[in-house]
């Protein structure tokens, strides 16, 4: 489907290791491992909206794994 024509509504679904992506709330069910955040709305609407509170693209086992490499060394 061109994106510039897609009026399907997504919501945003998060993983357990904090990974974010969209899906299309028409479609199947979430996938198991993933939940939606509450957030809704057109492909561009939830994209932006990852793109504002998505700010560590580390998966949350390496961040928590580098912290603790981190306080480690202090």
């Amino acid at each position: 489907m061109d994106d510039e024509h897609d009026d399907r509504r997504y919501a945003v679904v998060v993983n357990e290791e904090e990974q974010f992506s969209i899906w299309a709330l028409d479609g199947d069910p979430i996938p198991a491992g993933w939940v939606a955040t509450g957030f809704s709305g057109t492909r561009e609407q939830c994209l932006d909206h990852i793109a504002e509170v998505w700010t560590d693209m580390r998966p949350r086992s390496l961040r928590i794994r580098m912290d603790g490499v981190e306080q480690a060394r202090r």
